[in-house]
């Protein structure tokens, strides 16, 4: 790569600071590829590095027209202020600038986590963070809130900054903390690597997963989530949609307007399960056998009335003891379950609106539209819209 370019190209020079080394990461690079897809004629300046790298050595005598960068320490920060050109941040990070920012939102990210747990019938919780990155404090705060909303309150790891020096002392600390909660438990880890690693600690201390400790992590890294034992929920966050977005946003700062400090804050897609999470722990085996039930087969087409013939209850039974234990009847389980796979499946998907509908077993089109509205407030084409990027 040359290590010198001059502004008076024809095509904007646009840096990408962004490391290549965790699956979040790729998927901001895949919604910056999609944006450029539709029309913009970047010359892109990017090379291979790790999260938290110094900046690689061409960009110091870099000269473009704007920057997407994960601003995660002050070398970074400083280079790309010298560098003194439109800036787009796609880290949640707080340095000394307050650069426009297109980020995941950790109120989203900590509420679905927070929902997952709750839908498996959990009612002891627990947060793992990483005291490395302030995002992980601003999980742990949403996770809380959220959960002290409905309740409850969260066991949290003690975690400090000079742990992840020391292993072996980290892990020694998490396995008296594993070893010391209230079990049944969910527990959110604030990424998927402290995911594997509690797996790990539930692993030495024979602490059986899902039956005693359920974990759920975040960024669903797919390779690593798959690789961990038992294979790791995780929160999916829309990592394609923030590139697309941090590039429409540069691509405004190139032409001149004036955004001022803007934050966009894109919500997560929702959880891919895995066995860490697959347990109902409620002490209602009806009620679990029901659920496991419905979430096997929400899907399918079923009803209440096929639900019922799985448990020995009558209806006004099932949805009182349902209403009690969720908050909510076995038919709205069963349509939550079906709305939350239709989102899956327009952000992933090429699908048409009518396959899916066929696929999911809902009766036509125009019912799979009025009902994802009234569940989500838009359309499903407005959804597809608004937070898919292919």
């Amino acid at each position: 790569m040359l290590n010198h370019f001059v502004k008076t190209h024809s095509r904007p020079q646009v840096a990408l600071l962004i490391e290549t080394s965790n699956a979040y990461s790729r998927g901001l690079l895949r919604g910056i590829r999609a944006y450029m897809r539709e029309g913009s004629d970047w010359e892109i300046h990017f090379t291979e590095q790790g999260r938290g790298d110094e900046p690689p050595p061409w960009f110091h005598n870099w000269k473009g027209n704007g920057i997407i960068a994960r601003i995660e320490n002050m070398r970074i920060e400083d280079a790309v202020v010298k560098a003194n050109v439109p800036v787009v941040n796609v880290s949640t990070a707080d340095l000394r600038r307050n650069f426009p920012r297109v980020a995941s939102s950790s109120e989203g990210v900590s509420r679905v986590a927070a929902e997952h747990l709750l839908d498996r019938g959990f009612q002891s919780f627990g947060f793992c963070g990483d005291a490395r990155f302030d995002w992980s404090f601003r999980h742990e705060h949403n996770f809380r809130r959220y959960l002290g909303a409905a309740g409850f309150q969260v066991e949290v790891f003690g975690t400090t900054p000079g742990d992840a020096e020391d292993w072996l002392r980290e892990q020694d600390k998490l396995i008296r903390w594993v070893g010391n909660l209230p079990k049944p438990i969910g527990i959110f880890a604030c990424y998927d690597i402290r995911g594997q690693q509690l797996l790990d600690v539930c692993r030495q201390l024979a602490v059986r997963v899902p039956d005693e400790v359920a974990v759920i992590g975040h960024h669903n890294d797919e390779l690593l989530c798959e690789l961990c034992d038992p294979p790791l929920s995780s929160v999916i966050p829309n990592a394609r949609r923030a590139g697309y977005e941090a590039a429409r946003l540069l691509n405004r700062l190139m032409k001149g307007e004036t955004v001022g400090a803007l934050a966009k804050y894109i919500e997560p897609i929702g959880v891919f399960a895995r066995r860490s999470t697959d347990r109902i722990a409620v002490e209602d085996n009806q009620i679990a056998g029901a659920l496991r039930f419905i979430r096997d087969h929400a899907c399918d087409g079923i009803s209440v009335e096929d639900v019922l013939r799985t448990v020995p209850v009558s209806r006004t039974v099932l949805e009182r003891r349902f209403q009690k234990l969720l908050g909510r009847s076995p038919y709205e389980e069963i349509l939550r379950l079906r709305i939350e796979r239709v989102k899956e499946l327009l952000t992933t998907t090429d699908l048409s609106i009518a396959e899916i509908a066929r696929q999911l077993g809902f009766s036509g089109v125009e019912y799979l539209s009025a009902l994802f509205k009234k569940k989500s407030g838009m359309s499903p084409r407005e959804f597809r819209r608004t937070v898919a990027v292919r």
